[in-house]
């Protein structure tokens, strides 16, 4: 397993460069809830139980690259019933506060870094609250940027499965799994992706795409791997569009989600980081808060 570099290694927490009284008037005064793009990261969903790669309490990690992946079965087979066995939490996770709040403010777009889903089921809850009659906002746009757990896709040939039918039949082929790690799916603590930390995975079988016989992986950007260059620009198009960029809960240690910080800083847009720990772009930032991202949400969408 590789070991992935840590970009934040060496920077230290900066300090806050205005009150989040004087950032929100920003956001909402000197410009409008539409004029924003906004860029979220793993710490959006650490109050919902979705631990984060980095931060202060995180245990060192080191995910799976998509090299090592496609390298030999025995990766895929250890992937996978790592995956399998975190999936029945991660799938058991609920949007949290600062996923409602965000859900209820119409942003120009939200582009998130995270795999879990919670900003779709946030939309939802809060559409389903207003109704629908025709006054009520359409919920703004979602970018899935490193793709979504609760899909698998074939390799071979592009086709898409729902997660729950995959487990089925990982299960189905692997009915003694758990009971021989001694491990309870459900009191797992998962990693971002929604895997657990297993020593022995020998033996776990992995099916084939049942379409086309070819690689199964879930529908999710590894480390090493690339965006989709339709979702790429999706995202970019957003951002090209809005007037300046929100950054909510990421490090922004990852170069896909720390362009979109970059891109507007060189066109001179403003560019707001909230978070509660260093990140890769503090130096870029015009407005920086240091408070928790629930915290900062709450407070923006009272006004």
């Amino acid at each position: 397993m590789a070991v992935i570099f840590d970009p934040l290694r060496g920077r230290v927490r900066p300090q806050a460069s205005h009150s989040d009284a004087e950032i929100i008037d920003v956001l909402t005064e000197t410009y409008s809830d539409a004029d924003w793009a906004v860029l979220t990261g793993a710490g959006m969903s650490t109050d919902s139980g979705v631990p984060d790669y980095r931060g202060p309490d995180s245990p060192p990690r080191n995910p799976m690259t998509i090299q090592t992946f496609l390298s030999h079965p025995d990766q895929r087979a250890r992937y996978w019933a790592r995956s399998w066995m975190g999936w029945p939490r991660m799938r058991s996770t609920r949007p949290n506060r600062a996923h409602l709040a965000l859900a209820g403010l119409s942003v120009a777009g939200i582009i998130t870094q995270n795999v879990d889903g919670l900003h779709h089921a946030a939309a939802e809850a809060v559409a389903a609250e207003r109704g629908s009659g025709s006054g009520s906002p359409a919920p703004s746009p979602v970018i899935d940027l490193h793709g979504s757990l609760d899909r698998v896709i074939c390799l071979e040939n592009g086709h898409l499965f729902d997660r729950d039918r995959v487990q089925r039949r990982l299960s189905e082929l692997n009915p003694d799994f758990a009971k021989e790690v001694g491990i309870d799916p459900i009191d797992v603590e998962t990693a971002p992706d929604g895997d657990v930390e297993l020593e022995d995975t020998a033996g776990f079988i992995v099916p084939d795409c049942p379409e086309c016989g070819g690689l199964l992986k879930p529908d999710v950007v590894y480390f090493g791997d690339s965006v989709p260059a339709a979702r790429a620009q999706e995202a970019d198009r957003i951002t090209d569009e809005a007037a300046g960029i929100v950054v909510l809960g990421s490090s922004l240690a990852v170069l896909s989600g720390l362009r979109f910080v970059r891109t507007a800083a060189r066109e001179g847009k403003p560019v707001v980081i909230v978070t509660d720990g260093p990140t890769r772009g503090d130096e870029l930032a015009d407005y920086r808060s240091v408070s928790r991202v629930t915290d900062f949400l709450t407070a923006w969408a009272g006004r």
